[in-house]
């Protein structure tokens, strides 16, 4: 990819590797945090950071771990709203287990994520981000919390355009063999589907890394974003081809046509509030892919960088925390 980008351009090349060398070398990592467990459910967990007020359950997607949420001092949502009067509790899908690996994304819903909010006993507020917005919103649907925010959430695949949605079928006809045999989808075959999607950034973000000097703030941040970007447990093969042949070559949400116990999963008709917070910058989650529901806020940042970038603070984090107010 990176010689169809920079063309053979050889000193291109060099910066290109001198970027990826820099970021293997690099000594940087995430500070710690440890919350307590505040539910159970097979191999998911739901994570209390603390902070007192009403309950906000954060959803991340199934594609990287969760640590976008909270990724480092000033530049985690958590954070955020522990500070102003709320309980962010994050969901950890964890690794499938034997059980877990076939299990659709309808059951991730029903047998993982409705039994971890409903054993926290009261309501609570639902924010889910990307992949997790989706889930969030399925539910919602089926059991309404206080109310339901969606970041960057995709849910009309069509918005992804034939030729996205081709490379994903051809993705998926890829790595299916590997997923079938083994029972799950690692991240990492995975990433070429995102890397396509922006070739140009994806290469271009190396060459810059190679430039900055690694003490500085802007490189320590990037390795925090890099290491997300290229973490978290497989996908059980259940969830994964419910992905690609359900979401994005049927587009089951966008048609309407996605149900779950007899139920139709549809944002719309939610009994909550319903915020909808939107990239118009966003490669991962076009504009065009989200959820015609409820309010809506554009944001003028990438899917990342909506999220942890310099002003996610007021982008995102502020806006979204005093809509929680109400």
């Amino acid at each position: 990819m990176a010689l169809r980008v920079t063309g053979g351009d050889r000193e291109r090349m060099a910066a290109v590797l001198a970027g990826v060398r820099a970021y293997q070398e690099s000594k940087h990592k995430r500070p710690a945090s440890k919350p307590s467990v505040a539910a159970r459910a097979g191999a998911s967990r739901l994570l209390d950071h603390g902070g007192h007020g009403p309950p906000v359950v954060l959803v991340p997607s199934l594609i990287n771990a969760a640590d976008v949420l909270d990724l480092a001092p000033g530049a985690s949502l958590v954070e955020h709203l522990a500070a102003n009067g709320f309980n962010p509790l994050v969901v950890d899908w964890g690794t499938p287990g034997p059980s877990e690996k076939p299990m659709s994304l309808d059951t991730l819903v029903t047998k993982r994520l409705l039994p971890l909010i409903a054993k926290l006993g009261e309501p609570a507020h639902l924010v889910g981000y990307c992949l997790g917005g989706t889930l969030a919103a399925a539910a919602a649907q089926l059991a309404p919390p206080l109310s339901l925010a969606l970041i960057a959430t995709p849910w009309v695949f069509a918005g992804y355009g034939a030729d996205r949605r081709a490379g994903m079928a051809k993705l998926w006809a890829e790595i299916a063999p590997t997923a079938h045999a083994t029972g799950v989808v690692p991240v990492d075959l995975l990433q070429p589907g995102f890397w396509d999607l922006d070739p140009e950034r994806s290469v271009a973000k190396f060459e810059r890394f190679a430039a900055l000097v690694p003490a500085a703030r802007e490189a320590r941040h990037y390795v925090l974003v890099e290491d997300w970007v290229n973490s978290g447990p497989p996908i059980g093969v259940g969830a994964a081809q419910h992905i690609f042949e359900r979401l994005y070559a049927a587009d089951e949400p966008g048609h309407g046509t996605w149900t779950i116990d007899g139920q139709t999963i549809a944002p719309a008709t939610l009994a909550c509030p319903v915020l909808n917070i939107v990239s118009t910058t966003d490669r991962i989650v076009p504009a065009e892919a989200a959820p015609i529901a409820g309010m809506r806020i554009d944001v003028a940042a990438g899917h990342v960088g909506m999220m942890v970038g310099s002003r996610a603070r007021e982008l995102l984090y502020a806006p979204l925390t005093e809509w929680l107010e109400g």
